[in-house]
């Protein structure tokens, strides 16, 4: 059970994604039925913490306030421990020398080891790589760094395509935003989705983006309006329960069949059948989260026609069944 959480500070710490962890799971929301947890902020030593923004925070908390969090929370890391500069690999100077990050990372190991969960949001995920605790697991990042973290962690299995993934104790998000989604997945995995979508609605957010709020959210990019592609996706997007055709979908385009399959994966990152997978999936999750329609008609409605084909699908994306996900996720759960 979700307690006690600790936001990590460390020096030149971004005060946005500090201010997400805090927004997230520091309000006391009482008054709104939901649980109050124990929030503290910590830093590596007590005291004056400074900030990407040019002011200071002064923290009450040292690594002590990690030994019996139920979460850590770890915002963006500064620059320099994602970059190289003039020849030199920065990578885990933190505060005032390597002695403190080598405390930080026994410190995080020690915590995952007892059955603490970890949440990185952003460039976080950098601190958790050093501690080695996305060795061999799914990650990611935001995606101007996530190559980065992949070729200076190789053990690590970034994925740059989805707002989070959630490998449990660890939950890596990518950019600020998908930092709240994460934060969200997390309120309603241990609370429920009627609280998620609580705190979603104090956070004027939506409770969850397009994907849901399963394992992992995956994202694929929307073209604008300026993109060729822009028509056929909006068709797509209402068109989930009709079958679709390579041919059919280029002759809506006007193009032939494969220059619409090498537009198409330039504009989205992936192909025609991949993304219409991911959509009706997520239009499925939505279906079971918000909705008491059987599993047939959930299959039919979002275009995998049987049951069995939608169970196939929902598995080998998120991990789970159709069944086992209405059973955590739906807000009319018994």
């Amino acid at each position: 059970m979700l307690r006690k959480v600790v936001a990590l500070a460390f020096d030149d710490v971004a005060p946005f994604e500090l201010g997400v962890l805090c927004e997230a799971f520091g309000i006391d929301r009482s008054e709104d039925g939901l649980p109050v947890l124990d929030f503290r902020v910590c830093a590596l030593r007590p005291g004056k913490v400074t900030t990407t923004m040019g002011f200071d925070l002064v923290v009450e908390h040292g690594l002590e306030a990690l030994e019996d969090a139920d979460l850590i929370g770890i915002p963006a890391v500064p620059r320099r421990l994602t970059q190289v500069h003039a020849g030199v690999h920065a990578d885990g100077e933190m505060s005032s020398g390597g002695a403190d990050a080598e405390e930080l990372m026994v410190a995080l190991r020690a915590a995952v080891e007892r059955g603490a969960r970890v949440l990185s949001v952003c460039t976080g995920a950098f601190v958790l790589a050093k501690a080695g605790l996305l060795d061999g697991k799914r990650c990611t990042t935001h995606w101007k760094h996530a190559e980065t973290l992949a070729n200076r962690y190789p053990q690590a299995k970034v994925d740059p395509d989805v707002l989070y993934v959630d490998e449990d104790p660890i939950i890596t998000s990518a950019g600020t935003a998908a930092g709240i989604d994460a934060c969200l997945h997390l309120w309603r995995k241990e609370f429920g989705a009627q609280a998620a979508a609580t705190v979603a609605r104090r956070m004027v957010v939506p409770p969850h983006r397009d994907g849901g709020q399963a394992q992992f959210v995956e994202a694929p990019l929307r073209p604008t309006q300026a993109h060729t592609l822009a028509g056929v996706l909006d068709y797509m997007e209402s068109h989930l329960h009709q079958e679709m055709t390579i041919d059919g979908l280029a002759a809506l385009a006007s193009m032939s069949p494969r220059t619409f399959a090498r537009r198409f994966r330039a504009e989205t990152g992936t192909t025609p059948y991949d993304w219409l997978v991911t959509r009706r999936v997520a239009a499925a999750q939505r279906m079971l989260e918000h909705g008491q329609d059987t599993i047939d008609a959930v299959a039919a409605a979002t275009g995998f026609g049987t049951a069995a084909a939608l169970r196939h699908h929902f598995t080998r994306r998120l991990g789970t069944t159709p069944q086992a996900y209405r059973a955590t996720f739906c807000e009319y759960r018994s």
